[in-house]
């Protein structure tokens, strides 16, 4: 036996160098996995004593969730409707939904897009259609009434946003050919098209050219108008076209770019709200936050409030914000996959957990759903409820969970112990193979 260490000889236990790596290698990353889902976010946050009393019925918060695929953007789309954070009923019929509405009678509206339908118009059946569905909930959930058209692609060309309207039609966001549209007895009465504004390509449904997402009605013939790609909110008034631009176009922006917003106040945002003249609230989706913008006398726009995370979790594309009535704020953090209620230092008041592969896209809070006009925050210190920033690991981080849906529990540390135990066993590998 010899009496010192000597690295060219095997472990009494059989195992060379590389395969000592190799096993370490696995037992880190099991170790990971194991430690990570043991000590990980159970999913509850504990109640804001302060917090004002849960609204809905028999004292529940009733939420409905528009959930956009379960696993992937493009399949297994749902409507729930939660009773503080149980699941009351679900519909999915549909491959996708997107922004959902309670209407008075109790039914609910949705944005979604579908396929195996044969009515294709110019397009080769079976094709997918994209619309509204309007979904009744009793005796259980049943589509009863649906308006559509078909579309080139199944992806950014979907209806994200539907609102009723007071005197009984729907204003809608038209993806597929970028544009307003209000639809009435089944019929378009009314358009606004983003040609008259932005310069179009030759054809846009080939391309995902702006990706309008959402509009809201925010007064008489007032609209709040997001355009994804171009960074910007647009405030359109029919008659008149655009009569204000929220993030107006950046200095830095050339003739290839075209009329864009700047990225460091809003980039590629979704579902903003119209809090009243001088004050918006937009789900800042690619910044991965949520901001309040205000205008300022010299009538640009800035933030005024920021939240990039809550109960110590960093924010992870999320796409709707909503200010409640009682102050506070309910956010869809879509990967994920949760759904937060904060004041406005950002501490959690209530907090539900989806099953951790789906990607919700929209909810609201009822009664209220998403009201026009709602408190504002002021500039309140929200550092300490947003979670830590780790350099290149945390985008990092992003990056990969945009291409695969990981475990809530997965963070930066796990990504780093990942990172290491892979290279162990890759540096095994390397050295079982050389000797």
């Amino acid at each position: 036996m010899p009496s010192r260490f000597d690295p060219d000889i095997e472990f009494d236990i059989g195992l060379g160098r590389g395969d000592a790596l190799v096993v370490l290698g696995c037992l880190c990353l099991l170790a990971t996995a194991a430690l990570g889902a043991a000590l990980g976010p159970s999913g509850t946050a504990g109640p804001d004593p302060t917090a004002a009393p849960p609204a809905g019925a028999d004292g529940e918060r009733t939420t409905v969730v528009g959930v956009q695929g379960v696993g992937s953007y493009v399949d297994g789309g749902s409507v729930r409707m939660l009773s503080g954070s149980e699941e009351r009923w679900r519909e999915s019929s549909a491959d996708v939904y997107f922004d959902v509405t309670r209407l008075d009678n109790g039914s609910v509206l949705a944005g979604y897009l579908s396929g195996g339908y044969e009515d294709c118009g110019p397009y080769e059946a079976p094709c997918h259609r994209t619309g509204y569905r309007v979904i009744d909930p009793e005796p259980t959930p049943e589509v009863v009434a649906e308006w559509s058209y078909p579309v080139r692609n199944r992806v950014a060309s979907e209806v994200h946003d539907v609102e009723p309207l007071p005197d009984g039609g729907f204003v809608l966001a038209d993806m597929e050919h970028e544009r307003i549209v209000i639809v009435e007895g089944g019929e378009v009465t009314w358009e606004w098209e983003a040609s008259s504004r932005y310069e179009a390509p030759d054809d846009p449904t080939r391309t995902d050219w702006l990706h309008i997402n959402d509009v809201d009605r925010i007064g008489e013939g007032r609209f709040l108008v997001s355009v994804r790609n171009a960074n910007q909110l647009l405030v359109l008034e029919r008659g008149e076209g655009v009569v204000e631009v929220i993030n107006a176009d950046h200095d830095d922006a050339t003739d290839d770019d075209g009329l864009v917003g700047d990225p460091t106040v809003i980039h590629q945002q979704h579902n903003p709200q119209w809090l009243g003249d001088g004050a918006v609230l937009v789900a800042d989706s690619e910044n991965h936050r949520v901001v309040e913008l205000h205008r300022t006398e010299d009538g640009d726009w800035e933030p005024a409030w920021v939240l990039e995370g809550a109960a110590g979790q960093r924010f992870d594309w999320p796409r709707d914000a909503d200010r409640l009535p009682d102050g506070t704020t309910l956010i869809t953090d879509t990967r994920n996959a949760r759904l937060v209620q904060v004041n406005e230092s950002g501490r959690v008041v209530w907090e539900h957990q989806l099953d951790y592969r789906a990607l919700p896209y929209e909810a609201d809070r009822l009664p209220s759903g998403e009201p026009v006009g709602g408190p504002t925050y002021g500039d309140a210190d929200t550092a300490a409820a947003s979670g830590g920033s780790v350099p290149v690991l945390t985008p990092l981080l992003r990056l990969v969970s945009a291409a695969v849906r990981l475990p809530r529990w997965v963070g930066e540390v796990h990504l780093l112990s990942t990172l290491l135990s892979l290279g162990l066993i890759g540096v095994g590998l390397v050295v079982r193979w050389r000797d």
